[in-house]
């Protein structure tokens, strides 16, 4: 990280989790900007060009986190982004990259993850392959949140397009993911 700007944008719908996360990145100079939802980080850009952002992926309302990954790359294409998320999946780590974040971090994950992150934006060719086959329970897990992210997390419009009842697909998402 050799840029002198330290401003930081934490887009996250839990108070108490963006409060945490700020006093820590504030403990390491940034400037911390917190927005808790799409409207929130368009209005902070009206005044503001972070060189940072860590976005939660689920956020409450109509829009998700990928759609503040792609307001905030149009804003600034310079901007570091690191997706953070409880529900990581393939689909959606590929989506948000296509969409400009450089890092997607799967919950729980702390500021010096985060942080090492952010310089890790270029991408890395040491990263370790496993042999370990996919289960038919994790593609059932990656294709349901690849329904999510399309439909921008509408629970009844996923269960709609996946053929299942609405309570049968919260009571899958409430499940840990199985590895």
């Amino acid at each position: 990280m050799e840029t002198t700007d330290r401003t930081l944008l934490i887009v996250e719908d839990d108070a108490a989790f963006a409060r945490t996360l700020g006093r820590s990145f504030e403990r390491r100079d940034y400037t911390v900007l917190q927005a808790a939802s799409f409207d929130e980080v368009t209005a902070v850009l009206q005044t503001q060009s972070p060189h940072y952002a860590v976005v939660d992926l689920k956020l409450h309302g109509d829009a998700s986190g990928l759609a503040c990954v792609q307001a905030l790359h149009a804003h600034d294409a310079t901007m570091l982004i690191v997706v953070l998320t409880g529900f990581a999946s393939i689909a959606t780590a590929v989506e948000a990259i296509k969409l400009g974040a450089c890092h997607y971090l799967a919950k729980p994950s702390n500021t010096d993850d985060i942080e090492a992150a952010f310089g890790r934006a270029g991408g890395t060719t040491e990263v370790e392959l496993t042999n370990r086959a996919t289960s038919i329970k994790t593609l059932e897990w990656e294709r349901i949140h690849e329904v999510l992210a399309e439909t921008g997390f509408n629970i009844s419009e996923t269960a709609r397009r996946l053929g299942m009842h609405r309570r049968t697909l919260a009571r899958k998402l409430g499940k840990q993911q199985v590895k």
